[in-house]
């Protein structure tokens, strides 16, 4: 008997004292309960899951957000900047870098030669440490955060879900959506990590813990 016969035989021998009158829709189910694992501190956790994946994190109020920015600009040493349309003008830290606004789109060449990118987020998972975006205003295209070295996601305290079922009820399905979960990262056979390979190699979160 093959892999295939024997689960259809375990499935007939499991319906046999089931009434051929009877459909799925007349048992009533049971409801579930969803256990709560983030905990109260969801931006805690996040914080801390983020960190795991080697990402760095910084709280600050909104008022410190564009000096966040710089922060990890300088530490970088980034001379270059690229602005997603419809990134908040007060995100933009002053400095020695030059920006480089997608308006009109920016090409590959010039995406690969920039040091950084600064979006805003779609919503970001407590419990895995995840920034979700959907490329939207502030966000840009997909495009614009694969090419330059350096990523800083600015997160608003209030668009961090505690897992991934309430992020995905906050996110749009026919939307382009893109999941990151540290900087980005592969090993080669004899498991050595190798950062920035298929994006960027340096991932800075800033989270906005007040409106």
């Amino acid at each position: 008997m093959s892999g295939r016969e024997s689960v259809l035989s375990a499935i007939r021998e499991a319906l046999s004292g089931v009434p051929g009158s009877e459909r799925a829709d007349d048992v009533p189910r049971a409801p579930v309960q969803r256990v709560d694992h983030a905990g109260p501190d969801v931006v805690g956790l996040f914080a801390e899951r983020a960190a795991e994946y080697r990402a760095t994190v910084v709280r600050v109020p909104a008022a410190d957000a564009a000096a966040a920015v710089g922060r990890a600009l300088v530490r970088t040493g980034a001379r270059s900047l690229v602005v997603p349309y419809g990134l908040p003008e007060d995100l933009v830290p002053p400095g020695p870098w030059s920006l480089l606004t997608d308006v009109p789109s920016l090409t590959v060449g010039q995406l690969d030669a920039a040091d950084a990118v600064v979006t805003t987020v779609a919503t970001a998972i407590a419990m895995t440490g995840t920034v979700t975006l959907d490329h939207g205003p502030g966000q840009g295209r997909r495009i614009l955060t694969l090419l330059p070295d350096q990523h800083i996601c600015v997160v608003r305290a209030d668009q961090i879900a505690p897992d991934v079922p309430e992020a995905l009820v906050l996110l749009d399905p026919c939307r382009p959506l893109t999941l990151i979960s540290g900087p980005s990262a592969t090993s080669d056979i004899e498991l050595d990590r190798v950062e920035g390979v298929h994006g960027p190699r340096t991932l800075d979160i800033v989270v906005v813990e007040d409106a």
